[in-house]
């Protein structure tokens, strides 16, 4: 007998990062036009969501991220009908700080620019937003929520596959 296919969610992590009530996003092509989002990306094949975070925030904004806690875990859907496309992104979002930007670094393909934008704005341009959780995360972020980095573990066999146990 065929079992169904299994289904996965698409893992995905965010920098969510506060400077003097200010937030850096990245504004990013997209199917549907220029978005804003936090800077994010998927997590890749023998990486640890930190570690992914940092690449991904590096990769989109030119400035290195030091993340200081797990702000939270989320799960949402994104369907696009005109693709056929109907995803389920689970996000795992950190805070932490920034350095200026790295001098000749050029964004990541797709990126058009990063902007700092305070909770007002982040409000008033909500319909620009690349999914719901770029304001979510911010929220949440204002709202004090943290947990410790220490919550994640990452099993040494996500980096030699060949490690049986």
């Amino acid at each position: 007998m065929n079992s169904p296919a299994r289904w996965s969610p698409s893992v995905t992590v965010a920098a969510i990062i506060e400077d003097g009530g200010r937030y850096l996003l990245v504004e990013e092509e997209t199917p549907e036009g220029l978005r804003l989002n936090n800077p994010a990306g998927h997590l890749d094949l023998a990486e640890s969501p930190l570690q992914a975070v940092v690449r991904e925030t590096l990769e989109e904004t030119a400035r290195k991220f030091t993340p200081a806690a797990l702000l939270g875990i989320y799960l949402s859907r994104f369907q696009r009908p005109a693709r056929g496309e109907d995803v389920t992104y689970l996000r795992l979002a950190f805070c932490g700080s920034v350095g200026a930007a790295l001098p000749g670094r050029a964004l990541d393909t797709g990126i058009v620019r990063t902007l700092w934008m305070d909770l007002g704005e982040l409000r008033a341009s909500a319909a620009r937003h690349r999914s719901p959780l770029v304001l979510r995360c911010i929220e949440d972020h204002r709202a004090g929520r943290r947990h410790p980095l220490d919550l994640l573990s990452t099993d040494d066999s996500v980096y030699r596959p060949e490690l049986k146990r």
